[in-house]
């Protein structure tokens, strides 16, 4: 019964930022699959408890495209922290996704 902690819990002032990813598909195709599940693993390695992932897929919703101007799918767009910002691909590149997304300074 003990075993069941949350770190979303652990609470250190306004420095604990969540991050607010919002990755973009089309169905569930190999390269959606492989963005979210490549997205998942950066996460839990440099965000652990401090991400919330929303997957929109535009074949379901095609009109939420507009609102974050997507023109490439899969797209991840960060929400928050301001600004926002884009990457579009498998997310497969760690090293580009980090440094797109501005991870390494939270590493620190």
């Amino acid at each position: 019964m003990a075993t069941k902690v949350k770190e979303k819990k652990a609470k250190t002032n306004a420095t604990e930022e969540i991050w607010n990813l919002r990755l973009y598909i089309a169905g569930q195709t190999p390269k959606s699959i492989t963005a979210f599940a490549n997205l998942k693993k950066i996460c839990d390695e440099h965000l652990a408890g401090k991400y919330q992932i929303e997957v929109i897929d535009l074949l379901k919703n095609p009109r939420l495209a507009k609102g974050d101007q997507i023109i490439a799918i899969p797209t991840l767009v960060r929400k928050l922290p301001e600004p926002i910002k884009k990457i579009i691909g498998d997310l497969a590149n760690t090293e580009r996704v980090l440094v797109g997304l501005d991870i390494r300074s939270v590493q620190g």
